[in-house]
């Protein structure tokens, strides 16, 4: 596909995953709009870095989806590609405020798909979406090995045909706009995909205790404080490095042809995969005095596995992950230490470690 007609809509540009991908389409000299309501603590010291490199090539929109519907709709209309990154994140704060999670993820959603229906552009819409819609999947049966915990009958991971089993608040939210964004591909033959993704990080995620625990642990360390661990910290996740999520997102875009209408696992896959133990470990090469650590109980509904499959990703896009956790992680801390002012905008107070 032609990019160089492109206009790139990102919401949720303000955000870890938005910034990243506004920066790698503005350093290919790209048209790119962030939208955002700069809720999140990071998001304007995220758009003023976009900014300082790239000038006024980036357009920026201050807006909430769940109620600027005219400048939702503005912004939808200058677009190619719409990337739907904004999102609640956190299973915790669903749990806790479960209306405000609803209207940011199903809501949202929902909003912004209806934008791209009455819109004269029809762009491509990028979902992101999330492991969670498939629930707890009790039924795979899970043994522990060399200190860490693996599926026993599933080595590639779990696939798209795992039937959807919403969880949690969260879970039902983000599976309610997975499904809005596959079926207003269905219904209303809009060019949409959905990403199911797995443990993203990089640079500008300012990991909390409830989410995105590779820079939580990573903050933890650099800021010699401890973390918490719920369980035994032999639980599994695949993860998967920035660069390599952007890669699987451009592709997928190239053959639209192939991927309208269609959902993705996207992770590390089975070879790219880290148990929180190992981890605390991995950071002991980028910190002297490693990453000090107890621990509680489990919490309710904690996998203690999830990798993904990611095999319809490479037959249908030809992608693949190429940077291993040893390569991510030790680019994620030296973003962390060259930027640690910003780093420790993650409250101090969060002493513990939850999996995504």
């Amino acid at each position: 596909m032609n990019q160089k007609e492109h206009h790139y809509l990102i919401i949720g540009g303000a955000g870890f995953i938005g910034c990243n991908v506004a920066d790698h389409y503005l350093t290919r000299r790209k048209d790119v709009t962030v939208l955002d309501n700069f809720h999140r603590p990071g998001s304007r010291q995220n758009v003023q870095w976009l900014k300082q490199r790239h000038g006024s090539r980036l357009h920026v929109v201050e807006a909430d989806i769940r109620r600027d519907s005219l400048l939702l709709q503005n912004a939808v209309e200058r677009a190619s590609v719409v990337y739907h990154l904004a999102a609640q994140v956190a299973v915790t704060t669903s749990v806790t405020n479960p209306r405000e999670d609803f209207e940011i993820n199903a809501l949202g959603a929902f909003n912004v798909l209806e934008a791209v229906r009455q819109s004269r552009s029809q762009p491509i819409v990028i979902y992101s979406s999330t492991n969670k819609v498939y629930g707890k999947m009790d039924d795979l049966m899970v043994e522990e090995a060399h200190g860490r915990y693996g599926y026993r009958h599933a080595p590639c991971g779990v696939n798209e045909a795992r039937p959807l089993d919403f969880h949690s608040p969260y879970g039902c939210s983000k599976g309610a706009g997975d499904q809005y964004v596959i079926d207003y591909g269905r219904i209303y033959g809009l060019q949409t995909i959905v990403f199911r993704q797995s443990c993203i990080y990089g640079p500008h995620q300012f990991g909390i205790e409830d989410q995105g625990w590779l820079a939580w642990f990573s903050i933890r360390a650099m800021q010699g404080l401890p973390i918490t661990i719920y369980g035994d910290g032999k639980q599994v996740r695949d993860v998967l490095y920035i660069d390599d999520l952007i890669s699987a997102y451009e592709k997928a875009v190239e053959r639209i042809d192939r991927t309208a209408g269609q959902a993705y696992n996207v992770g590390g896959g089975p070879a790219n995969t880290l148990s929180l133990l190992e981890l605390a470990a991995l950071l002991k090469r980028h910190f002297p005095a490693g990453l000090e650590y107890g621990f509680d109980n489990w919490r309710p509904g904690d996998q203690r596995v999830y990798i993904s499959d990611i095999e319809k990703a490479k037959a249908d896009f030809g992608w693949a992950p190429v940077t291993s956790p040893e390569e991510g992680v030790a680019r994620l801390v030296s973003w962390l230490k060259e930027n640690r002012l910003l780093s420790e905008m993650a409250k101090p107070e969060q002493a513990a470690g939850a999996v995504a």
